[in-house]
């Protein structure tokens, strides 16, 4: 391998400053006046006050169905002891994929400490833990005194997919890394017969979405397919698939698995939680969230906001706005800044590239290529935004605006 060229400082404060999609070149700019979203959502609409349509999905469809007041909470306890009678004289009551980031961390605590529940801690390693994501894990479980089952993907086909992405031109890179969290997860549940998975979404710190032109679906077999047919080099023999009809479709009203959210059952916030991990266990908080991968960190820190315009710090800090934890001038602040330090950026471009096995002056090519969107590939988006709307009707999704 070549050795690696210096990407130097200027580049990257001066890549910070300059991208925007073609589509928003075209409209002038626009920030909400309640949150922080702006033109940078290519399909963001503002009223005539100047809010935009994220903060009035979460006025009309999440916040009178978002209930966590006594009420909610004893209903959510009454599935908890459903669970237990279900699953009595069974090794396990439940599974949650445990990321090491603060949700899943926080909702692990609560089904132990304040449910009495036995999950089965399931991690899988997709080759691009922080030091500090592996520590946080087995802080955790250590404290709740669980065992954790890790399930490693093969970094070979791993590799390879990631780099189809990245030759493909597309802003979802980290589809390849959440599909096979996604993917063995459901599996490992379909295969051993555990019928409640545990899920660590929430309103309170997400609801607001990216953008579908930031973050695609990551359960779209079409396009995965599509862009690894077109990019990859090798067939991918042991990388784990699962399509939005397996998991949305066969599990739940075939097999019967269910999936859960209890998060948004009790009141939640993102500092209680990092307060209660921090005391209880020596949980360590990350700067940003969705830090615990470093190839996240690289990817929503530098590659979606220096490439594309991208910056997925306005969707978590406006969904925090919105929930009354952080202010708009606090959050305007902090988007001032880069997202991480410099150095550390400088760092991660060497990083990913070598671990990559190409060369830095080659990675950086990507870069430059030119920009396409999901609709450049094969997609199932119909599908998805049928299903989005199916669900909002019969009430098991609240906000569908992407």
């Amino acid at each position: 391998m070549n050795q690696v060229p210096f990407v130097s400082r200027e580049y990257i404060e001066e890549h910070y400053q300059r991208p925007v999609s073609d589509k928003a070149r075209a409209r002038p700019y626009r920030i909400c006046t309640r949150c922080v979203m702006d033109t940078s959502d290519e399909q963001i609409q503002f009223d005539d006050a100047g809010v935009c349509d994220h903060c009035r999905s979460f006025e009309r469809d999440v916040k009178p169905n978002w209930h966590v007041g006594p009420e909610a909470q004893a209903e959510l306890q009454t599935t908890i002891d459903k669970i237990k009678e279900n699953r009595r004289g069974k090794d396990f009551d439940c599974i949650l994929g445990l990321s090491g980031g603060l949700d899943s961390s926080y909702m692990l605590h609560m089904l132990v400490e304040q449910f009495g529940l036995r999950p089965l801690v399931f991690h899988v390693d997709g080759g691009w833990n922080t030091d500090l994501a592996t520590s946080n894990i087995q802080t955790l479980v250590d404290g709740l005194g669980l065992d954790l089952y890790t399930e490693v993907i093969n970094w070979r086909e791993m590799r390879d997919l990631q780099l189809a992405f990245f030759r493909s031109g597309v802003p979802h890179l980290d589809i390849p890394q959440d599909h096979a969290f996604v993917a063995t997860l459901y599996h490992y549940a379909n295969k051993h017969d555990v019928p409640y998975i545990m899920n660590g979404g929430n309103y309170s710190t997400e609801c607001v979405r990216n953008p579908l032109e930031w973050l695609y679906y990551g359960t779209d077999l079409a396009q995965i397919k599509d862009i690894h047919g077109q990019f990859g080099t090798m067939p991918l023999k042991d990388y784990p698939f699962s399509s939005i009809f397996f998991h949305k479709m066969y599990l739940p009203y075939v097999k019967g698995v269910k999936m859960l959210r209890p998060l948004n059952s009790m009141p939640y916030s993102k500092k209680i939680a990092i307060d209660t991990l921090s005391s209880r266990y020596g949980w360590r908080s990350y700067p940003q969230k969705h830090f615990e991968s470093r190839f996240t960190r690289f990817f929503e820190g530098f590659w979606l906001p220096t490439r594309f315009g991208y910056d997925t710090r306005r969707v978590q800090y406006s969904s925090l706005i919105l929930t009354g934890q952080m202010e708009r001038e606090e959050a305007l602040q902090l988007l001032a800044r880069l997202p991480y330090d410099v150095d550390a950026i400088q760092d991660d471009i060497v990083y990913v590239a070598k671990k990559l096995q190409i060369s830095t002056a080659e990675f950086m090519e990507f870069h430059t290529l030119p920009i396409r969107s999901y609709r450049d590939y094969r997609n199932q988006h119909w599908v998805f935004d049928l299903g989005a709307k199916v669900l909002k009707a019969i009430g098991v999704e609240r906000a569908i605006k992407r």
